[in-house]
């Protein structure tokens, strides 16, 4: 049984979105939601990868995430 994603959407003041993954502690960004949603996916992908492959996964440099 697959355990449900607790995902942050933040639509910002200076415009566009983050979206943040919780449970994985993985941020991004988009001008729209669906664009935000589709660079998480693919951050968290990433990161998965290079936790399972023990090699270090980007740190995160965006001053608008504090994880």
């Amino acid at each position: 049984m697959s355990m449900g994603r607790e995902i942050r959407l933040i639509e910002e003041d200076e415009g566009g979105w983050s979206a943040i993954d919780e449970g994985v502690g993985v941020a991004s960004q988009g001008e729209t939601r669906e664009e935000a949603l589709a660079n998480l996916d693919e951050a968290v992908a990433l990161t998965k990868e290079a936790r399972e492959t023990d090699t270090d996964a980007p740190v995160a440099d965006a001053p608008w995430f504090e994880g």
